[in-house]
């Protein structure tokens, strides 16, 4: 007999965190269960998540910014289930099939003009790994770059290059040759390339952990400064790229014509894991450079026919949909809706980012009470105000956000593409009234205190530990 995914999903209903806690991973089970986060969800659904009770929750986490298209889109939906019932051929590995050429093709085309080449691989920390092998080889030299708060992954070289140091503890020695240099600082970036060693410098166009975002003169010296000293410019695209800043990449907002891209999270449509870099054909050519390199860098499930039906249905998407043009709207409704909430409230220090990747600045009030109330939370621990927002939002709300990083007051989102006016509104008004509360008194202090203090009953006596960014 067949598995049958619905009768196990209703037989085997309710024992989700039981079974990650003694089988997965028992630390994120305690963080969603601290902050009551602990939700039995049966259903997606565009921009909109639904549990077990029926109750339905707006996610701007968007699976870190897999969904654009929003979940259980039927286009994509409707491609695979044809790819499927095509039997496909699938991984025969000695072949060149047609569909990674047709999605490559499709890639090409959206690039600027030096990019001729696309690797496809299985997730963006993958696409990261093979940026840095190509730029070794492309350039000869081994070390690289990257900045602080970067994020490019969680393997060995991409950790390598985490701005993080919570992710690097206990996990070294990484590879030789990475150098951290401060985001948004051109002079410290040339000191380095002066050294006529780098390979690479790594970076996001905006930066996830804390939507850190530089200005037109850095971006230009970035170029400007890689060029004269050859040393490879890579743009790290796995989040903010695919339409999500309100163009296709996120590097075309400063004029930039990186030598590597990377790719992943949006390109899988949310359903088949797929990543890619794309290349300049000298870069690429130098690594598969003859006849005897032609595997010299692979991996099994890099080009399968379903993740590549994926990636072309989810640009099919984008076209049919004017995702792209929608996404600027979209943040620009955000920006227009969220300004008066500047004005109105102290806390609420600045809103940054382009597009649909958005980061609420939180920071000290002027006024004496609030700042007084705030160095109370700041001393019990350190970004504690911006983790108070996110509770709330979720709780009254059921609005799904995030902390942008730890130890930062900033709260990140990072909605569907696919949201408009109506979600704008929803998040903004709850925004609002969330902040009114801090702002009046101790009132969002006490029901933070609670959930967690039920949270921790419901765990039978745990210690309590923070949400992760």
């Amino acid at each position: 007999m067949a598995f049958d995914v619905a009768r196990a999903l209703q037989e085997r209903h309710g024992e989700n965190f039981a079974l990650h806690s003694e089988l997965l991973n028992p630390q994120l089970v305690r963080v969603l269960k601290t902050i009551g986060f602990d939700r039995y969800y049966v259903r997606g659904e565009g921009c909109y998540l639904y549990d077990d009770k029926g109750d339905r929750y707006l996610d701007f986490l968007a699976g870190f910014g897999v969904y654009a298209l929003g979940r259980g889109h039927p286009a994509i939906k409707a491609a695979l289930h044809q790819a499927i019932d095509l039997d496909l051929p699938n991984m025969v590995q000695m072949d060149c099939a047609l569909l990674p050429g047709l999605l490559a093709e499709q890639l090409v085309a959206r690039a600027h003009d030096g990019i001729r080449r696309v690797y496809f691989c299985n997730s963006g920390t993958e696409a990261t790994e093979a940026a840095i092998k190509f730029a070794r080889r492309a350039t000869g030299r081994t070390r690289v770059l990257f900045c602080d708060h970067g994020f490019h992954g969680l393997t060995t070289g991409s950790l390598a290059l985490n701005g993080g140091k919570e992710f690097k503890e206990g996990f070294g020695p990484l590879i030789p040759g990475a150098t951290q240099v401060p985001f948004g600082d051109a002079d410290a970036l040339a000191a380095e390339l002066r050294r006529g060693d780098v390979a690479a410098f790594v970076v996001e166009p905006i930066q996830g952990k804390g939507v850190n975002v530089a200005g037109e003169d850095y971006w230009h010296a970035v170029q400007e400064l890689c060029r004269r000293h050859r040393t490879l410019l890579v743009a790290d695209e796995v989040q903010v790229g695919m339409g999500r800043t309100g163009r296709f990449f996120a590097h075309e907002h400063y004029g930039l014509q990186p030598d590597i891209i990377t790719l992943s999270k949006a390109l899988s449509g949310g359903y088949v894991p797929v990543g890619a870099i794309l290349t300049t054909e000298r870069v690429y050519m130098s690594v598969y450079s003859s006849i005897e390199r032609a595997m010299v860098h692979s991996t099994t499930f890099g080009r399968n026919q379903l993740a590549m039906v994926a990636g072309l249905a989810t640009l099919d998407a984008f076209e049919e949909e004017g995702i792209v043009e929608r996404a600027r709207r979209t943040g620009e409704a955000f920006e227009r809706a969220l300004a008066p909430l500047v004005e109105r409230y102290e806390m609420l220090h600045a809103v940054r980012g382009k597009g649909l990747i958005i980061g609420l600045v939180f920071g000290k009030p002027s006024s004496r009470s609030l700042r007084m109330r705030w160095n109370a939370l700041e001393a019990v621990r350190t970004a504690l105000f911006s983790q108070m927002v996110v509770v709330p939002l979720f709780h009254r709300h059921r609005i799904l956000t995030q902390v942008a990083a730890d130890n930062m007051n900033v709260v990140k989102l990072l909605p569907p593409l696919i949201a408009g006016q109506e979600e704008v509104d929803a998040f903004v008004g709850a925004l609002d009234d969330v902040l009114r509360d801090a702002h009046r008194g101790s009132g969002l202090l006490v029901e933070f205190g609670s959930t967690m203090a039920k949270s921790a009953l419901r765990r039978n006596g745990s210690k309590p530990v923070m949400a992760p960014a």
